[in-house]
């Protein structure tokens, strides 16, 4: 007899607390279970780690307003978890502060960015945009949105382990 499984999208207003929970299952299921809960108790564009495998991290983000711009020296990836999100892309001149190389993670654009617009794309639910290297990116939220961040810890990742593992 086949197992009906039933698959239980969160969102930011509708969500399940993740816990320890002995499963059957394959584990992969489970990678975003806490993001909806980690961007309820985040301010607007902080960028908290919620996975990590060595240099490598998911940061959610909690996506509302005019974020600031960013840059960085590899390519980085969005996940749209709930909501809709704008992301705005500029291709920095060249007088423009770019990225040392030899450090990861995503940095804040000093000043006003300069250079030349490259587009915009929408995200919605599901959808995953490409964040360039050494290209500005600013995202825009009309209401609340969650965003999943594939990149490499940097000076702007924040780790808050003690409030989003479970101790008990």
């Amino acid at each position: 007899m086949a197992v009906a499984y039933q698959t239980r999208f969160g969102s930011l207003a509708s969500y399940d607390k993740g816990r320890v929970e002995p499963i059957t299952d394959d584990v992969r299921n489970y990678a975003f279970s806490n993001c909806f809960e980690v961007a309820s108790n985040s301010r607007p564009y902080e960028r908290v780690v919620g996975a990590q495998n060595q240099i490598y991290v998911l940061e959610v983000v909690r996506a509302e307003g005019e974020s600031p711009w960013y840059t960085c020296a590899h390519d980085e990836f969005a996940l749209c978890m709930d909501g809709e999100v704008e992301v705005h892309l500029l291709q920095l001149d060249a007088a423009q502060h770019v990225p040392d190389p030899e450090h990861n993670g995503a940095i804040l654009v000093e000043g006003k960015p300069q250079g030349t617009p490259m587009g915009w794309m929408k995200l919605r639910r599901g959808h995953q945009g490409l964040l360039p290297r050494n290209t500005a990116y600013q995202f825009r939220a009309a209401k609340p949105a969650v965003l999943v961040l594939q990149t490499c810890k940097g000076p702007l990742s924040m780790e808050r382990w003690a409030e989003i593992c479970q101790m008990k």
